[in-house]
């Protein structure tokens, strides 16, 4: 499933903090064509660190690199080849999903006509094509998950970045979003995803990276960390859950 060599993002020294680090000096590296999945127990500094990469949240300290790109230096530059969807959808309510897309081409330069057809072919792809025209206000949270996807993918980004993306959907919603971020990955974008759902990222990520803390505590394909833990044979979630309660005991 990997495409292009080279890394997508590089972190180096990252770190954010609150009353306490959330981010904690953390180096990851994602590489460019790949299917990267964040995983870390509630609180851990995903969220964080994926709202700094997307320019949302400013760093106390470290470097961020968007496919070459310093995204402290020249955030427009970063920003124009990425794409951010959060578990909270942000879209306007008195806009159609179609006037809504077209208002984020827009906002990107997009061409006109480019955009209409990517939107119209991203709506279909999502199962919204029969509520293009209908105001987003009355959509359920999945609906507008779907819509606020649509919206992030509609300038083509080569790095996409998803917090907890399923959230609120229907199994075959999920399924649909499954197949766009899989066709996207083949295409050689990146995409970088946090979930709960063990089974997604044990499914779809080419490589795992496991926080903790604020701190990367494992990282690799399945098969590396059951090595890296001498679990030959276990599930993700056993590795997973083994892991954060390692960190724990350690702390």
């Amino acid at each position: 499933m990997t495409g292009s060599t080279g890394a997508a993002l590089e972190l180096r020294g990252l770190a954010k903090s609150y009353d306490r680090p959330a981010v904690d000096r953390l180096d990851l590296t994602v590489r460019a064509g790949e299917f990267y999945a964040l995983l870390g127990p509630n609180g851990a500094g995903k969220t964080t660190t994926l709202r700094m990469v997307a320019g949302l949240l400013k760093p106390d300290a470290g470097s961020i690199r968007v496919l070459g790109i310093d995204a402290r230096t020249d955030p427009i530059a970063a920003k124009q080849i990425t794409a951010w969807v959060s578990d909270e959808p942000m879209i306007y309510d008195k806009l159609t999903p179609m006037e809504y897309l077209a208002f984020v081409a827009g906002l990107w330069g997009c061409d006109p006509a480019t955009a209409q057809a990517s939107a119209n072919r991203l709506l279909d792809e999502l199962g919204l094509g029969a509520h293009a025209h209908q105001r987003c206000e009355g959509f359920s949270k999945g609906m507008r998950q779907k819509v606020a996807l649509a919206g992030a993918l509609v300038h083509e980004p080569r790095l996409i970045i998803l917090d907890e993306p399923l959230t609120g959907l229907d199994a075959v919603s999920a399924r649909r979003v499954k197949e766009i971020l899989q066709n996207r990955v083949r295409a050689g974008c990146t995409v970088i995803m946090t979930t709960h759902i063990l089974e997604v990222a044990e499914r779809m990520a080419d490589r795992i990276g496991v926080i903790v803390a604020g701190r990367l505590v494992a990282e690799g394909t399945l098969t590396e960390l059951r090595g890296q833990i001498g679990q030959g044979d276990s599930s993700l979630e056993d590795m997973f859950v083994a892991l954060v309660d390692s960190e724990a005991a350690a702390a």
